[in-house]
């Protein structure tokens, strides 16, 4: 039970950090998206593409591998803090000496200096992320909420005010790059662990033995994400790739919320239990069911009140990324079945899985690409519905045999809450032929789909809502 417990309370002090991180990166996206352009969105994204690949090498798999690690030890810490960090800084080299030909691939200049500045959050991330594995091994979540919201806050100021005095694409760069210097600031005065005077190749082999094939899996995964801004980027226009990645954003914000927040908690809690594989089966199950209760809602509302959302907080000049953020709500809504099954199989020690299953999946994602990167941006969009569902099946075939929870019996899990959310999204779709002012529209919008999704949950006895319910109540009386 008290096990049980604080895994409950490390949960909600990790989601209320991520709630908070994102409500306050959510603001200062749409005050920066009222004052730039769709072009210095743009701009910067093409430049994401590279950060964002040099990312995975930060980790090397070795943060996961520590996580579920049963006996994880100072030298083991130590050593592979001293790895990440050299290779980060051999990254940023990398990165400063191919910054003229990434801008010459993409025919502009001024790329050079933005990537140079912004390739700086590598090495910063080099001394956080041993940090974030030993926060998230120990469950102490509660340091998260506190660098988070610290780095998340100064950079908002940041940004904005860089904003407002004219300084254009720049004002991104720097919010970026203060968010990620301040969040490893703080953590690394909060957390107390520090890297020893030690360091052994023993372990780091064995941890890359287990690390590698993340570290590659991971790879696949991020290059397949980006690939497509990077193939816009080059056919198509800024402005296109702004729209695209402005329509990803606000599903995104939400999904990293609750995403981000079982991920942390569960692949450490179900390390711990990689033995008993009925346990495991037990919460992932538990995983996939509450997690789509409370995201289902949340895509299919966004999804339905879309134009008027983007329409108060934009402006009308971002209106085209509208069917952009419809799909992408249509495919996160699906995202708890990914996530918990790839944690399942993480906990279980099987990472040569995860390697086979991500080669799987990008080969067809790719396919699909090339397929439809020359019909149209809203093609290659489209194409991520039909890739999200074969990569569900993909995802739960291994469980099937682990765990023996396949594919249909987590679809039957899901389906009672999918159902509920379409027809709530249906109902306050239909206020929105109501003549209104933007803002009272989606007012009555919110209040009126809150009502019905909860009333009825509560009217069926929906095991999920009672589960959460009875959670939160819980957790206040302690």
């Amino acid at each position: 039970m008290q096990r049980k417990g604080n895994v409950i309370s490390n949960f909600l002090w990790r989601f209320a950090e991520r709630c908070a991180a994102q409500l306050v990166t959510l603001i200062v996206s749409i005050i920066l998206a009222r004052i730039l352009t769709p072009s210095d969105f743009g701009t910067v994204s093409l430049v994401m593409v590279f950060t964002t690949i040099m990312q995975v090498f930060v980790d090397s798999g070795l943060g996961t591998a520590l996580i579920q690690k049963k006996n994880a030890d100072d030298l083991d810490f130590s050593s592979v803090f001293y790895f990440n960090f050299a290779v980060c800084l051999i990254l940023y080299a990398g990165m400063f000496i191919a910054a003229p030909y990434i801008a010459g691939f993409y025919n502009d200049v001024s790329l050079t200096p933005i990537i140079r500045v912004i390739s700086l959050t590598i090495v910063i991330s080099g001394v956080k992320g041993i940090q974030q594995s030993y926060v998230s091994r120990n469950m102490l979540f509660k340091r998260f909420f506190f660098a988070t919201l610290g780095g998340t806050i100064f950079s908002a100021f940041l940004g904005i005010g860089m904003a407002y005095a004219g300084c254009g694409v720049w004002s991104i760069v720097a919010q970026q790059l203060s968010n990620t210097a301040i969040d490893t600031l703080i953590l690394w005065i909060t957390v107390k662990w520090r890297p020893k005077k030690m360091f052994s190749w023993s372990r780091l082999k064995s941890l890359l033995s287990y690390g590698w094939k993340l570290l590659a899996s991971s790879l696949l995964d991020t290059v397949y994400n980006n690939l497509r801004n990077l193939v816009i980027g080059k056919i198509y226009t800024s402005a296109d790739l702004a729209y695209y990645n402005q329509g990803d954003k606000f599903p995104k914000v939400v999904i990293t919320n609750i995403n981000a927040s079982i991920d942390s908690v569960l692949l450490p809690s179900m390390s711990g239990e990689q033995e008993n594989c009925e346990r495991v089966k037990s919460m992932t199950r538990r995983a996939i069911k509450t997690s789509t209760y409370i995201m289902a809602p949340l895509m299919m509302g966004l999804l339905f009140c879309a134009e008027p959302i983007v329409k108060l907080l934009l402006t009308e000049k971002w209106l085209p990324c509208v069917p952009y953020l419809r799909i992408f709500c249509f495919t996160y809504m699906f995202w708890p079945i990914h996530t918990a099954n790839l944690n399942a199989i993480k906990a279980m020690g099987r990472s040569d899985f995860f390697l086979k299953l991500e080669i799987i999946k990008k080969v067809m994602g790719l396919a699909l690409l090339l397929f439809t990167m020359r019909i149209s941006v809203m093609a290659m969009a489209y194409s991520l519905i039909v890739s999200g569902i074969l990569s569900q099946i993909i995802n739960s075939w291994p469980n099937w045999k682990l765990l023996n929870y396949n594919y249909f019996e987590q679809l039957r899990d899901i389906l009672p809450s999918i159902i509920i959310a379409v027809g709530m999204g249906i109902c306050v779709y239909f206020i929105s032929f109501i003549p209104m002012p933007t803002i009272v529209t989606l007012l009555i919008q919110i209040v009126i789909g809150a009502v019905i999704y909860i009333g009825v949950s509560a009217a069926l006895k929906l095991e999920e809502f009672e589960y959460l319910f009875g959670m939160i109540k819980s957790f206040l009386k302690r």
